[in-house]
Parts: structure tokens; sequence; C-alpha cells
């Protein structure tokens, strides 16, 4: 996973909560990169999960909402690092069905080695999408927190509903968004 994502997440959980309870979360966990990032390595997976577990021991929020919280943040990370990826869109939906075909091509630029989920879309109606998410690491709730991001950057109400499933190499997730009063 990549780098930033862990640097962002910090940056949240500082931001959100405390530099002290940041510690604490790190404290708590046997990372087996000792707690260490820079926002052009790569790290496990698996140690996003380690942290976003811990966090919510810690905070008592459930884990799916962290991570929903923490996509919303960081698609205004993403957006304020790099507009030119959000230049020409003028509502969610349009931004949205270009993920995978543009957003995701001019990031493999940036990290050749990046591993990212694959969107698919299917627009029904101008104000109604259905995207397909589909991933090897179990983050479709980071991927609502980043359609609710884009949501807000765009001035959107969405109303968004989703169905899940998975099998033992794949995580499957249909967002079924509506713009609000459509």
């Amino acid at each position: 996973m990549l780098g930033i994502v862990f640097t962002e997440f910090m940056e949240m959980v500082e931001t959100q909560f405390s530099e002290d309870l940041l510690d604490d979360v790190l404290d708590s966990c046997n990372l087996a990169s000792g707690g260490s990032y820079t926002s052009v390595g790569y790290y496990d997976y698996k140690e996003m999960i380690q942290l976003v577990m811990a966090l919510s021991k810690q905070v008592n929020v459930p884990v799916d909402e962290l991570i929903e919280a923490f996509g919303t943040h960081m698609f205004g990370v993403l957006g304020g690092k790099y507009p030119v990826m959000l230049e020409g869109y003028a509502t969610t939906l349009d931004f949205l069905e270009s993920v995978d075909g543009t957003v995701h091509k001019e990031v493999l630029k940036l990290y050749p080695d990046a591993e990212l989920p694959h969107f698919s879309t299917e627009r029904k109606s101008q104000g109604h999408l259905v995207m397909h998410y589909k991933s090897r690491r179990p983050f479709s709730n980071l991927a609502l927190g980043l359609i609710k991001g884009s949501a807000q950057y765009f001035d959107e109400v969405l109303e968004i509903s989703f169905t899940s499933s998975q099998d033992e190499s794949m995580y499957r997730t249909d967002f079924d968004i509506r713009v609000a009063d459509e």
C-alpha cells in the first residue's frame, strides 16, 4: 500500500484526535515497519488494518466508520495536492466515471508499483451511477469515504447504497450512487 496512505492516516489521527493518541496507537501495534512511514514508500496493507483496529479500540468508533472518515479526509488531501486530476469535471458522477481510466493512470505515473483497486461504472441516468469496486484488499469503506469526499468537493448531496461480497482473493462492492433530488 502506498506510503502516502499511511502518512495521511497518521496526520488525520493527530489532527482529529491528538499526537498522544497516535503514539498510543503506534505503541499498541507490533508493526513490521516499526510505524515509520514515508509518503513515497510501499507498506503491507495489513499494517493499516492493525492501525485502524487499534484506533477503533482507543476511541470506541467502529472500524468501518474510521476507514470511511479517512477516505473522506484522503480525498481532500489528494484534491489539494493534485488539483489537476479534478479539472474538467462538473459533477461528482462525471469525476467518478473517470477514476479508473484517468485518475489511476496518473497515480501510476507517480507510483508505478502501486496496486490500485479496479473501478468500473454504469451510468444509469444523468444523476445515477453504479460504481463497481474490486480489490484484493478489504477497503471498500475507504472507497465510500473517497466518494463522499468527492461529493463535498463538488458541493453535491449523494444518496449512496452498496452491497459487498468477497471470495478467497477478491473483495467486491457495488455502489449505487444517486444525486439527491434526482
